[in-house]
């Protein structure tokens, strides 16, 4: 229990982060990834600045002289656990319904994401699936609402296979590739790829409170 307050305690540290995988290794990184993307209350993870710095670490030689983690191995066990944890989303919303409409809120739970992931698979369709794959919040709410009904599952299988493999790849092997050049400057890059990630996000909550604003004038 204590562990896993501090790892709630710092999420966005870098210097916790990158000790946490090179400790922790492949298994603490695909159970992260598997908590954002099969359970609603794994919004808050930190999906994309972890498949980053593990890219980092990987490519990162330690006190050995070898490279903390396998590359290949990585990228195949994130694969991984990015399908089932989105595939157990899918069935949760298939078994579920639409009484996630009428759920309480509570502190890890807020209707209104569920809301916009609708509102987005409705929209864009098998697009929606891919492109939350690169948006916090939208790719744990995504697979979910998915399942409500807004997608057969064959056609959300093949969808979701491509944007995972698309989404793990891109991330962790940018990282990988930058490597040792990239390590010193992590207290920068990984905020940074959290307020890039967050930008869809957050540009929507402005035009929202702007376009309520403007409409009771």
């Amino acid at each position: 229990m204590q562990s896993i307050i501090e790892f709630l305690k710092h999420l966005h540290d870098s210097k916790y982060l990158e000790h946490l995988v090179q400790t922790g290794g492949i298994p603490i990184v695909a159970l992260v990834i598997f908590a954002e993307t099969g359970l609603l209350v794994g919004f808050f993870l930190p999906g994309d600045t972890l498949l980053f710095l593990s890219g980092v670490v990987a490519g990162t030689a330690g006190m050995s002289g070898a490279n903390y983690m396998n590359i290949w191995a990585l990228t195949g066990a994130l694969v991984v656990a990015a399908i089932v944890g989105d595939q157990l989303g899918y069935f949760l919303g298939y078994k579920t319904g639409h009484a996630i409409f009428t759920r309480e809120e509570g502190f890890f739970f807020k209707r209104k994401r569920a809301e916009e992931a609708h509102a987005l698979c409705l929209k864009y369709g098998a697009w929606a699936v891919v492109i939350a794959k690169f948006m916090p919040v939208f790719r744990t709410f995504v697979p979910f609402m998915a399942g409500v009904g807004v997608m057969p599952y064959p056609k959300y299988l093949l969808v979701d296979s491509l944007g995972v493999l698309f989404w793990i790849n891109f991330v962790v092997w940018t990282g990988y590739l930058l490597g040792e050049v990239a390590q010193p400057y992590l207290h920068i890059i990984l905020p940074g790829i959290a307020i890039v990630s967050m930008l869809p996000l957050i540009i929507g909550v402005v035009k929202e409170v702007f376009f309520s604003r403007k409409s009771t004038t």
